[in-house]
């Protein structure tokens, strides 16, 4: 059982481009009868299907397997079609520590957002200079919450 200690910030320019070549991401959302989360992903010419628990704080459970591309597009166009998430995200490590960044597309553009996975809820980890405020507490930055109240149809006092 895996438990994924991400959090979340906004970010303020545009130096983290000099450090990784984007990824395009394209992810959807399969209904659930609870809380709990089930993504099928595209991105880097692989596939995965993630199963996530509901939040606890910066923490939740989180299952991920590989997939067979074909099983993705057919899963993402007959189960997600009303619920996809498109985004060119940026990996790389600063520090010894891996940080993703996502550029949203579509109804979310304009957003842009880093993610941190950590060790611990209280590892401490290098902050670069183009990471603003934080957002790990804000459920509206969740992607599978974009998917529902997208980006550019926040209020600028949302932003």
């Amino acid at each position: 059982m895996a438990i994924e200690i991400e959090r979340k910030f906004k970010v303020i320019s545009h130096e983290y481009r000099k450090l990784s070549k984007p990824l395009f991401c394209k992810q959807g959302y399969l209904d659930t009868q609870n809380e709990h989360l089930v993504r099928v992903r595209i991105m880097g010419g692989k596939a995965y299907l993630t199963i996530k628990s509901e939040n606890q704080g910066i923490g939740r459970l989180e299952f991920e397997y590989e997939i067979p591309i074909d099983d993705a597009h057919a899963l993402l166009s007959k189960f997600c079609s009303t619920s996809l998430i498109e985004k060119n995200r940026y990996i790389f490590s600063l520090e010894g520590t891996i940080w993703e960044v996502d550029e949203f597309l579509s109804e979310n553009l304009d957003l842009v957002v880093a993610e941190v996975e950590l060790a611990s809820e209280n590892a401490v980890f290098f902050k670069p200079s183009w990471i603003g405020k934080e957002v790990s507490d804000d459920s509206k930055y969740y992607n599978f919450k974009l998917v529902e109240y997208p980006y550019t149809k926040w209020k600028k006092t949302e932003k």
